[in-house]
């Protein structure tokens, strides 16, 4: 675990910042072959549309976290405010900025925003698996102290240290991004289905949702509850969840209802 790779004079080259940009270069890659496959010619946007979601993502994953999370701290340190180094960048509200900016560009240049969607919704997840890399690195969104000989006791640069000292903690972030391979893997196989467009993107946000719910209750880093026993990357995750969930439902249902009248 290596938070700096090397130093160029004094300033430190931070492995959170190399592994985020680099998430941000494969997923679009990625992005770009499938766009490619599909065969709209919407590959040809897919750069300026990585570029600017990736951009609009990392401020909003860092709005998010100060505004949602972190905001009691914050509200009296703002100089602080864009120390990402330190930890504190929320994937939720990375993805909910960064599809919005990128949907405009798309529209802006008269593409399908859905079917992009569609076509982007393998890629995004994997971006989001390999920023899970950078956190582990880095020693921020790590998870809770496991109570056993188990876990990963991270380095006392780190916020993780800071926290709990030299404890076992879960690993959240290791588990999220393995989480997040399996979801890529999931949605390369569906759109491999006959299935309605919309779908694909509203099963991203159903699969996410669901297993960062259940990983938030093995999360460290931050355990304050705004509903009952649910912390507020839970809430968001119900209230995606649940959306999502009527969105595909009623694509299935609008198809169905569809065939029935042609027949």
């Amino acid at each position: 675990m290596h938070q700096y790779l090397f130093y160029i004079g004094d300033f430190p080259i931070r492995s959170y910042g190399v592994i985020l940009s680099l998430s941000i270069f494969l997923a679009t890659g990625v992005g770009y072959f499938m766009a490619k496959v599909d065969g709209r010619g919407y590959e040809k946007f897919l750069v300026d549309i990585g570029l600017i979601g990736g951009f609009f993502g990392l401020v909003g994953a860092r709005l998010w976290d100060v505004f949602f999370f972190d905001w009691s701290y914050y509200q009296h340190h703002l100089d602080e405010i864009f120390n990402v180094w330190q930890g504190g960048m929320a994937v939720q509200g990375g993805i909910i900025l960064g599809v919005i900016a990128g949907g405009l560009f798309a529209k802006s240049k008269g593409l399908d925003v859905i079917h992009l969607a569609d076509i982007l919704a393998p890629a995004i997840v994997l971006g989001q698996a390999l920023g899970r890399c950078a956190n582990l690195l880095n020693g921020d969104a790590f998870g809770a102290p496991t109570g056993a000989g188990f876990g990963i006791i991270y380095p006392d640069t780190t916020l993780a240290y800071r926290t709990y000292g030299d404890q076992p903690l879960f690993p959240a972030e290791v588990w999220e991004c393995q989480l997040d391979i399996v979801i890529f893997a999931l949605l390369l196989i569906f759109r491999c289905t006959d299935y309605v467009k919309g779908q694909c993107f509203a099963l991203y946000v159903m699969l996410y949702a669901a297993a960062r719910f259940a990983l938030e209750f093995l999360r460290g880093d931050y355990n304050a509850q705004v509903i009952g026993f649910l912390k507020s990357a839970q809430v968001t995750s119900v209230v995606a969840f649940t959306i999502a969930s009527v969105i595909f439902i009623w694509l299935a249902y609008r198809k169905r209802r569809g065939q029935k009248s042609t027949t």
